[in-house]
């Protein structure tokens, strides 16, 4: 059995949105787990009606810290948290939103986590993540699937300590270049998927849908695995 499953820095739907609801509705994701998510006027039914206009619907995700978890149709949402991470002075306040989701009898804890542009607090939150994404897929013996902007590059630290973790989607199978940052020029790989070991990456990469709505629905491109799972 495979399950779709998508990252994407949206950026709070400050572009086109009619473009963005075609990208989303392009992978035919079972998951799609966002960051920059709308979290100021009216975020909720922001959030919930582009689900929505996507044949989606909202499973976890709190205003603070711009994460969220959406799941498609044949997804049953088993348990939703959200978390604040650690405050630290003068950044901006982070959080990671987790559903633990069902999908044909298999069980996935399904993480969204955006990373700051300062190194230390990269690594501290990450931390974070990855003990409470444990204890959440421990909970009912899930496996873990986390996505994010991480705002940094695959040799770098907090890189490195997921992917000795977990395993980094696309480098397992990748689908052209990878890159996601920015949208117009991407020239750089800072959003990426990350699976515990016993689910197979099938393929991982870029989305198929138009440039002109890739270029036109955020300044980051999505990522999008497909992973192969047994009950």
């Amino acid at each position: 059995m495979t399950v779709r499953a998508a990252t994407y820095n949206v950026r709070g739907l400050r572009d086109s949105v009619p473009a963005l609801r075609r990208v989303i509705t392009a992978m035919r994701a079972d998951v799609v787990c966002l960051q920059e998510a709308p979290r100021l006027l009216n975020w909720r039914a922001r959030r919930r009606d582009l689900a929505a206009g996507c044949g989606l619907r909202v499973a976890a995700g709190r205003r603070r810290g711009g994460v969220a978890v959406l799941t498609g149709p044949r997804v049953r949402v088993l348990h939703a948290e959200s978390h604040l991470l650690s405050v630290i002075a003068g950044l901006e306040t982070r959080a990671l939103a987790v559903a633990v989701v069902a999908v044909e009898g298999v069980r996935l804890a399904v993480g969204s986590l955006h990373l700051d542009l300062r190194e230390a607090a990269r690594i501290r939150h990450a931390t974070e993540a990855m003990a409470l994404m444990r204890r959440a897929a421990a909970r009912f013996d899930a496996g873990m699937l986390l996505g994010g902007d991480f705002n940094e590059h695959p040799p770098q630290p907090t890189w490195r300590y997921l992917a000795a973790q977990l395993t980094d989607c696309y480098a397992a199978a990748p689908s052209g270049d990878g890159l996601t940052f920015t949208a117009r020029r991407p020239r750089h790989r800072i959003d990426a998927l990350f699976a515990t070991r016993d689910l197979r990456v099938v393929s991982c990469g870029g989305v198929a849908a138009a440039n002109a709505d890739l270029t036109e629905a955020s300044d980051h491109l999505p990522v999008l695995a497909e992973l192969r799972v047994v009950p």
